[in-house]
């Protein structure tokens, strides 16, 4: 099985960089530790960076897709049936972005070996001395990486703070019709998962997990966005539905997505969120 042999060799390599980074924290004077668990880590935050990178340039994206799916003169459904590619990909943005996540969430690894990046450099600059990798990824690079990669989920929450900025930097448009827009994405998923008539026409288990995990974003989206937020009896969004649509699917598949409703909405623990709700949750 290919898919074995790559997810085994790619464990094997992660081990093997957090084994040469650990001795070489237990041994700073072993000069030859020290540089082969340099080697070991540079490239891994290059492609740290490059991440980082494509955070910033989701957000761009992001905005400009609800500029585009909330504009005036149409509603959101409106929107949504009208420019079905710009909702495709809004939708795309979100399946990456809770798959990044649930992959973040699980390696804790990236951040040790970010820390030992970044003492390295410090320790170099002190003596005077600059690496080859930090033209790359210098200091400055590195503070705002560690911000990024500190948060449980970076993406979710670059998304998030986009999606923020966007109805607050346009006080002229309507609120309604950014939350009207997430939360009819949000009741479109649950419906395609709930009604056996539209789930028996998924071909794989992945497009289940792709209406699932558009499903969670744009709830959460909706959450820090909306004054009350999603779990409010007055919220759009059925999330009884929607928790009971995941619960229904193994929980190995959704307990990551579980966790990112229970801890990166803005609402859950507000008085206005009902018990049962909140049991659902539990």
């Amino acid at each position: 099985n290919k898919s074995y042999k790559y997810e085994s060799k790619k464990h094997s390599k992660n081990l093997k960089v957090k084994y040469e980074n650990m001795f070489a924290i237990q041994n700073p004077g072993d000069l030859a530790l020290q540089e082969k668990a340099w080697n070991a880590v540079c490239p891994l935050v290059a492609k740290l960076k490059r991440f980082y990178e494509f955070s910033l340039r989701l957000e761009n994206a992001l905005r400009s897709l609800l500029e585009a799916l909330t504009s005036p003169p149409y509603a959101p459904m409106q929107h949504l049936e009208r420019e079905q590619a710009l909702a495709k990909q809004f939708a795309e943005i979100l399946h990456f972005t809770l798959s990044f996540d649930e992959l973040k969430m699980t390696n804790p690894a990236i951040q040790n070996d970010f820390s030992y990046y970044r003492r390295t450099i410090s320790r170099n600059r002190l003596n005077n001395q600059q690496l080859e990798a930090e033209n790359e990824v210098n200091n400055e690079m590195a503070n705002r990486m560690s911000l990024f990669y500190a948060e449980a989920t970076p993406m979710l929450k670059t998304l998030s703070n986009a999606t923020t900025k966007f109805v607050s930097e346009n006080k002229t448009l309507p609120i309604e019709d950014t939350t009207d827009c997430l939360s009819t994405m949000a009741c479109v998923c649950r419906v395609m998962l709930e009604t056996p008539e539209y789930r028996c026409r998924f071909t794989n288990t992945d497009t289940m997990l792709f209406c699932m995990r558009v499903m969670v974003g744009v709830i959460i989206l909706y959450d820090h966005v909306h004054p009350v937020g999603a779990f409010a009896k007055t919220s759009k969004i059925d999330m009884k539905g929607c928790i009971k649509v995941l619960k229904e699917q193994p929980s190995n598949s959704v307990e990551g997505l579980l966790n990112a409703l229970r801890y990166t909405t803005r609402h859950l623990n507000d008085d206005s969120t009902s018990k049962q709700i909140r049991a659902l949750l539990q």
